[in-house]
């Protein structure tokens, strides 16, 4: 079985690969083949793939690239689809590239998919969608009020993937996940920016007050979850993957600051971004009553580890720090 994978030179599109390659998939047919579409923007390298392996080809180009697109999905079996523009930050500052990439490219994949009669699409979005959540925990039937143009673009493309679904009849599964951390995050989210900024001495930037609250995900959960649904899940369907720990951003600024021996001297409080949702929350009963979905990463020893891997990777992070965020 050939499976296409988009955005698999980032960091949540990589685990999957490694889980693809190892020994942890969830049962099904073999996989004999992966294609990496990746369009290497900052947040990608392949230092995350292990090119030497036969069974991994990669491909550099865009998800927009109609032609292209066309031509790896007629060779698939399936498609599981990561790439994406992800940052809610650089959505605020300039939204056009995030519609771009994730309704438009989203959109071409649908098409070719539907064209060459994919077997599977699943489509990889996340809790964001449903905007912020005051008390419990949202339901995969309720409905989306995204804050950000990040989140509106997510959004927007579970709802075209979905509609494949119904007008072409195009197998498409939807996973929606909290928020992940683990080893070979791009340094601007928060618990990669906040340790290798404390592992250099460096303040960290606590938005607000702090008190944002979100659910924290092991990347090798979700990538667990995602073949779950891939594998055993319904057509049609949308699935919450959430890691079922919830921190306000103070209480895991304080978890990172004793994992890196740093003072809480380095925490710099700054203005808010706007539209910052203050909490997020998802039901995952659906997931682990259908596919048998449980998280297997505790919270804290998962941080330390993560801290663990950022100490001994500067290598890794250290040349994509240097050259930022978009560049």
């Amino acid at each position: 079985m050939n499976i296409l994978v988009t955005g698999a030179a980032g960091f949540i599109g990589s685990a999957y690969v490694r889980l693809l390659l190892g020994d942890g998939l969830a049962e099904g047919p073999a996989v004999t083949r992966i294609t990496v579409l990746d369009k290497l923007t900052y947040a990608g390298t392949l230092d995350n793939l292990d090119l030497a392996d036969p069974r991994l080809r990669f491909v550099h180009g865009d998800i927009c690239d109609a032609g292209l697109v066309d031509a790896l999905t007629a060779d698939a079996d399936q498609v599981v689809h990561f790439a994406a523009e992800s940052h809610v930050d650089r959505s605020i500052d300039s939204a056009a590239g995030f519609v771009r990439t994730n309704v438009l490219g989203t959109q071409t994949l649908l098409d070719a998919a539907v064209r060459h009669e994919v077997e599977r699409f699943v489509h990889v979005s996340t809790d964001e969608v449903y905007g912020s959540v005051e008390t419990g925990a949202r339901a995969e039937t309720d409905p989306l009020a995204p804050s950000s143009p990040y989140a509106a673009s997510k959004a927007s493309s579970d709802l075209v993937a979905l509609a494949c679904h119904r007008t072409h009849g195009l197998d498409v599964r939807v996973t929606r996940c909290t928020n992940n951390y683990g080893p070979r995050q791009f340094p601007e989210k928060i618990i990669p920016l906040f340790v290798t900024n404390l592992l250099d001495g460096r303040e960290v930037p606590l938005y607000g007050d702090g008190r944002n609250r979100r659910d924290w995900l092991h990347v090798d959960d979700h990538c667990l979850g995602i073949d779950l649904v891939r594998a055993q899940g319904r057509p049609g369907e949308i699935y919450n993957l959430g890691g079922g720990t919830e921190l306000t951003n103070r209480q895991l600024t304080d978890l990172l600051l004793a994992a890196c021996g740093a003072s809480a001297g380095l925490v710099r409080y700054v203005a808010d971004r706007k539209g910052h949702d203050l909490r997020y929350s998802v039901r995952t009963d659906k997931a682990r009553i259908e596919l048998g979905y449980r998280p297997r990463h505790d919270l804290e020893r998962g941080l330390a580890e993560t801290v663990e891997w950022y100490r001994g990777n500067r290598a890794w992070w250290e040349p994509l720090k240097r050259r930022g965020p978009g560049r």
